[in-house]
C-alpha cells in the first residue's frame, strides 16, 4: 500500500461515520484527489509525504498554539516522560572528555544489580570501542537502550583498578522520576517538589507523603515552579490529596466535547493541615489544575508569580503511519468557572513571546504591572475572594525574581556545561576521601564548605573551556556559584532531593512559604477570609 493510498483509506476511516454530503468529506476528497493529480502528472518527483506532512503542520498552527503533529519518530521520545519509564541498562550518565561516566546507577536497576558504581567510565559496548569517537548522548540511547530481557556487555574503567571490568547487563523497565525532592523542612512542614505530571507521578508522591507523615509532618509546601504539566487525570488525582469528597476539581468543555466534571474523591493523604502551592511562570497545565483547585476552594495560598496560562486539553490522535496529531478538543475550567489559557488569537509567534513581554513589562518584578480587566474577575467558592481568569493562575502572594546573584559570567558557566563538568571530575577524584569525611547528607550539607581555592580552579577550567575571566562578574555571583557547586556536589553524591536541599536555602518562594507555615494564622485570616 503506498502511501497515497493511506492517506486515502485513513481519510476514509475518518469521515466514515460523516454524511458524503458534508464540507469535510468533499473537503477529504478533494485533498486526496491533488495527491493522486501531483503523483500522475506533475513534471518531476514529489515527496508526497512531506507534502502532507507540511501541510498538517501548518494548518495546525492556525488553529490554536497546542495543537501539534508528531512524526512517527518522535512518538515513541515524546512518550516516555509522561509514561514514566524507558527500557535500558539504569544509569543517569554525562559524557565527559568523550568518555561516557556512570554519575549514579538508577536504585534498583539493571546496572546497580550487577554492580556498577558512581563514577566508571564506559570505554566498550558489546566489544565494541565508545571513547574518544565523538559519542552523543543519542549514540549512548542507541547502544544502551533496548527492549526489556535483552542483554548488553559493557567493559568498565574504574579508579583504582588496572584491568577493565566486564559487566553483562540485563535490560529492564527503568523509571523516569517525576518527583525531583522530599524532605522535611522544619519541624511540621514537609516540601515536595514535582516536575511533571506522569503516570508514575501519584505513586511517587504517596510514598513520599507517607514517609514525611511518618516523620511527624503535617503542613505541606508543594513545589510545582518550572513544572509544564502533563496528564489531566493526574492532575485531578493529586488535588484530591487536599480538597474534601465531592468539590469540584476542574471540568473540561468544548464544542464537540460534552462537559466532563472531575470531582474529588474521601481518600488524600493531605486533607487536612496547612497547604502552600509555588508556581511560577513555567507553572502551566496540569499544574494550574492542582493550583486553581486549591485557590478557588481557599484550601491553600498560592505563592510565587503568574503561571503560564495553558488551559487546552490535547487528544493524541493516531495516523495510519505511526504519527499522530495532538488536536485540541477542550478547555478546561477551574471550579469557580475560570479559564485559565491566555489569548492565542494573534497567532503563535506573539503567543511564544508572551512570557518575555512579561518580563519586558516588568512583570516578574512587581505585581502592579499585572493589570487584569474586571471581566476576568471571579470569586472563590468558599470566602467569595476575588481572583482572576483569562491568563494564568495569580498567586496570592506575589514574590519577584531574584536577580541579584546573575550576571553573564555566572549564565555561560551553566548554559555550556561548565560548571557541571568541574563537579563530575572533582567528585570523581574525591569520592572516597568524601565518603569517608561525610557519611551522611546531614554532615555534609552543615560542615562542608566551598574554599576560594575550588573557585578558583573553576574559573580557570572556564577559561580554558573559552569562558574569560570577568573580575566584577565573578564576585557578585561568588555566592552562588560556590552555592551552586555544594548543590551539584550534594547531587553527584547522594540524589536530586539533596540538591534541591542546598539550592533551596536562597529560593525566595520558598523562603516566602515557610515564612508564612511559621505565622498561619495572620497570612490565613488576611488571605484565606
Amino acid at each position: 500500500m503506498n502511501f497515497i493510498t493511506k492517506i486515502l483509506v485513513a481519510f476514509s476511516l475518518l469521515f466514515s461515520l460523516t454524511n458524503a454530503n458534508s464540507q469535510a468529506y468533499q473537503d477529504a476528497y478533494k485533498y486526496g484527489q491533488f495527491l493522486q493529480m501531483l503523483e500522475r502528472f506533475y513534471v518531476d518527483s514529489v515527496n508526497t509525504k512531506t507534502i502532507v506532512e507540511n501541510a498538517i503542520i501548518n494548518e495546525l498552527k492556525e488553529l490554536d498554539p497546542h495543537s501539534t503533529y508528531i512524526s512517527s519518530e518522535d512518538v515513541k521520545k515524546m512518550n516516555e516522560p509522561l509514561q514514566g519509564n524507558f527500557e535500558g541498562i539504569g544509569i543517569s550518565f554525562n559524557i565527559l572528555k568523550d568518555t561516557l561516566f556512570v554519575i549514579t546507577p538508577i536504585p534498583g536497576g539493571p546496572s546497580e544489580k550487577v554492580g556498577i558504581l558512581a563514577g566508571d567510565r564506559i570505554l566498550l559496548v558489546d566489544n565494541e570501542n565508545i571513547a574518544g569517537v565523538g559519542l552523543t548522548n543519542e549514540d549512548v540511547f542507541s547502544l544502551l537502550r533496548g527492549e526489556k530481557g535483552t542483554k548488553v556487555k559493557v567493559s568498565i574503567k574504574r579508579r583504582s583498578v588496572t584491568n577493565l571490568l566486564d559487566f553483562v547487563i540485563t535490560r529492564d523497565k527503568i523509571p523516569i522520576n517525576s518527583l525531583d525532592a522530599a524532605y522535611q523542612i522544619d519541624k511540621g512542614i514537609g516540601y515536595i517538589k514535582l516536575n511533571r505530571f506522569s503516570l508514575t507521578t501519584m505513586d511517587e508522591f504517596s510514598r513520599a507523603a507517607i514517609e514525611l507523615k511518618q516523620q511527624g509532618v503535617s503542613n505541606l509546601i508543594l513545589d510545582l515552579t518550572g513544572n509544564a504539566g502533563g496528564y489531566l487525570d493526574v492532575a485531578a488525582a493529586l488535588s484530591e490529596q487536599f480538597l474534601d469528597d465531592e468539590q469540584l476539581i476542574v471540568y473540561t468543555e468544548g464544542l464537540n466535547s460534552l462537559r466532563k466534571e472531575y470531582l474529588a474523591s474521601a481518600r488524600g493523604l493531605f486533607k487536612e493541615g496547612n497547604l502552600i502551592i509555588l508556581i511560577d511562570e513555567g507553572s502551566a497545565s496540569a499544574s494550574e489544575i492542582v493550583s486553581g483547585a486549591v485557590q478557588d476552594w481557599d484550601r491553600g495560598i498560592i505563592i510565587g508569580r503568574r503561571s503560564f496560562g495553558k488551559g487546552l486539553v490535547q487528544r493524541q490522535l493516531e495516523l495510519p503511519d505511526g504519527s499522530m496529531i495532538r488536536l485540541t478538543t477542550a478547555k478546561y475550567y477551574t471550579p469557580s468557572g475560570r479559564l485559565i489559557q491566555k489569548p492565542y488569537e494573534n497567532g503563535v509567534e506573539e503567543y511564544q513571546q508572551e512570557i518575555y513581554s512579561r518580563y519586558r513589562n516588568g512583570e516578574f518584578i512587581s505585581r502592579d504591572s499585572i493589570n487584569f480587566p474586571d471581566s476576568l474577575k471571579y470569586k472563590t467558592l468558599i470566602n467569595q475572594r476575588i481572583v482572576f481568569g483569562g491568563g494564568g493562575i495569580m498567586p496570592d502572594i506575589f514574590v519577584p525574581i531574584d536577580t541579584s546573584f546573575y550576571t553573564d559570567y555566572y549564565s555561560e558557566l551553566i548554559r555550556k556545561g561548565i560548571l557541571n563538568q568541574f563537579v563530575l571530575e572533582y567528585v570523581d577524584k574525591n569520592r572516597k576521601h568524601l565518603n569517608l569525611e561525610f557519611p551522611d547528607f546531614d554532615k555534609f550539607k552543615n560542615d562542608f564548605l566551598i574554599s576560594n581555592e575550588l573557585i578558583e580552579k573553576l574559573v580557570k577550567q572556564a577559561e580554558k573551556e573559552g569562558l574569560p575571566l570577568n573580575e566584577e562578574e565573578v564576585d557578585i555571583s561568588k555566592d552562588r556559584i560556590s552555592l551552586t557547586l555544594k548543590a551539584y556536589i550534594a547531587r553527584d553524591l547522594w540524589s536530586t532531593s539533596e540538591f534541591y536541599e542546598i539550592i533551596n536555602v536562597v529560593d525566595r518562594n520558598l523562603q516566602k512559604a515557610i515564612e508564612v507555615m511559621k505565622d498561619w494564622e495572620t497570612y490565613r485570616k488576611n488571605l484565606l477570609n
